[in-house]
């Protein structure tokens, strides 16, 4: 069996506050941690049938990178559910969402 491994690694200033993340993947084809500004975790736990989640970002991520972060999260999550379920007809009204989410925060899409 293939296993593959994800890190994440967070530097925290002395009020615990993220100030810069980094991930690698066994997966990866580069060797490096790429550090990114913000991340979003999200793991089903069966046992007790509800959602751990993790967010972070890092105090120099702007506000308006985080709301075009939002959006495309919105938009994969529908692809993600489409996957998963063929929902078609909900994923329709996810995107219909995702446009006036969009036309709101003023995002180009």
């Amino acid at each position: 069996m293939k296993k593959a491994e994800i890190k994440l690694m967070i530097e925290l200033d002395d009020q615990n506050v993220p100030e810069k993340i980094t991930w690698e993947s066994t997966d990866s084809q580069s060797k490096e941690a790429l550090a990114v500004t913000a991340f979003n975790l999200s793991l089903w736990d069966h046992q007790y049938k509800n959602t751990l989640k993790i967010d972070l970002w890092t105090k120099e991520m702007p506000v308006d990178e985080m709301k075009r972060f939002f959006y495309e999260m919105l938009q994969t999550m529908g692809d993600s559910f489409l996957r998963a379920t063929g929902e078609k007809a909900i994923v329709e009204d996810l995107r219909d969402y995702c446009a006036h989410f969009a036309d709101k925060m003023e995002i180009k899409q």
